[in-house]
């Protein structure tokens, strides 16, 4: 059998490091210990996904899901499964 993904509309923002204005819903994250900056020279943001801790380094997507779970996506796999919506 094949499956189709159901359309459902999410939220994202491209982490890059120099940039300050974060999302509220990721800066909540960060004040609830769920994402944290480390990584000194070259930052990266780890995240703790339903899947365990993962990492982000600039220019990848900061996805937040239908349930509000947080999870990075690399740019590629992101322009290849998301579209911008009105």
């Amino acid at each position: 059998m094949r499956y189709r993904k159901k359309p459902v509309v999410i939220e994202a923002w491209q982490y890059k490091p120099a940039r300050s204005n974060w999302p509220h819903w990721l800066s909540a994250a960060v004040a609830d210990g769920k994402v944290w900056m480390q990584g000194g020279d070259e930052p990266y943001l780890t995240i703790q996904t339903l899947e365990g801790e993962m990492r982000a380094v600039g220019g990848d997507w900061i996805v937040r899901g239908v349930k509000g779970e947080l999870y990075p996506c690399k740019p590629d796999i992101f322009a290849a499964t998301y579209e911008a919506v009105e």
